[in-house]
């Protein structure tokens, strides 16, 4: 027994003649007599009384109808979820977020999916770059934001869609600092509190080369949280300094620096290169696309 031979018996029990069901069928009169005499050999009992041209269904044929059309119904559900979730239109989408790309992303994507795709799942993580990293490996994330900065070169991590934010020393604007009425000195910056998220060891290495071993992040920082918001909100609260993407911080205001900073932020979609992707990773690729587009980002 087949869910072909099932689907061609409710068609004929709906249309009750072989020849419309037969057209309806886009199969011979032949074929499908074949196929009902087949099913009915499986099921052990006449399924159809045969009255001239027409037939009707014999009290065994009705009862398995009611279930034969579960059975086809089921399996077209079946097909129909199948369909959605190769298109990525259902089932589930894990995300990682790391700190920058957590502040900027999470919001914008969420109301974008609640908006054109209520019916999938979505799953935002968020952590520091090495914890989501892990958590890609171990295959309980889809893909990830990253500062991919600090992640480690590896043959089964595939990077891409790769952009960079302004990023530098942001205060509020009533600031002692802003009213210097020159460009901060790295001496100035270190009076007061400095807050950030842990920094790469590239980001370390340009912060030293231009102000010096002063600006070591491991002796520099004061304030440090895997969180941008928390950090941000610090900066809008207080007098502390805050060193990350100028994006993330609305409200606050870029230091002029004295040499200038000049630095970015570099984050990337990661993914396992050697996994298939989950359906759905292509709606996040296509809506990070056109956010980069929508926010002038290269």
């Amino acid at each position: 027994m087949t869910l072909v031979q099932l689907r061609h018996f409710v068609v004929l029990a709906e249309l009750g003649a072989f020849v419309q069901a037969s057209k309806a069928l886009y199969l011979t009169q032949p074929a499908l007599t074949r196929s009902i005499q087949g099913l009915e050999d499986e099921l052990g009992g006449r399924l159809f009384d045969r009255l001239g041209r027409r037939i009707g269904l014999t009290p065994f044929g009705h009862e398995v109808l009611q279930r034969a059309r579960r059975l086809v119904a089921d399996a077209e559900a079946l097909k129909q979820t199948g369909k959605g979730l190769h298109a990525g239109l259902t089932g589930t989408l894990r995300i990682g977020l790391s700190s920058g790309p957590g502040a900027l992303l999470s919001t914008p994507l969420m109301l974008h999916m609640a908006e054109h795709h209520p019916r999938l799942r979505l799953q935002i993580s968020r952590g520091n770059t090495a914890v989501l990293v892990d958590e890609l490996r171990d295959q309980h994330l889809d893909a990830a934001v990253l500062d991919v900065r600090s992640v480690r070169p590896a043959a089964d991590l595939a990077i891409a869609q790769v952009f960079e934010l302004p990023a530098g020393f942001l205060v509020r604007p009533d600031h002692p600092l802003m009213q210097l009425g020159r460009p901060a000195a790295i001496e100035d910056v270190l009076a007061y509190p400095i807050a950030s998220t842990p920094l790469s060891d590239e980001v370390a290495r340009m912060l030293i080369g231009r102000y010096g071993p002063q600006a070591n992040p491991d002796d520099m920082v004061t304030l440090r949280s895997d969180e941008t918001l928390n950090i941000v909100e610090v900066a809008r609260r207080s007098h502390a300094v805050v060193l990350t993407p100028r994006a993330a911080a609305e409200g606050l205001v870029p230091l002029d620096m004295a040499p200038a900073l000049d630095a970015t932020a570099r984050f990337g979609l990661v993914t396992l290169g050697q996994r298939q992707e989950a359906p759905a990773l292509r709606i996040l690729r296509e809506w990070l696309a056109g956010w980069l587009v929508q926010n002038g980002v290269e």
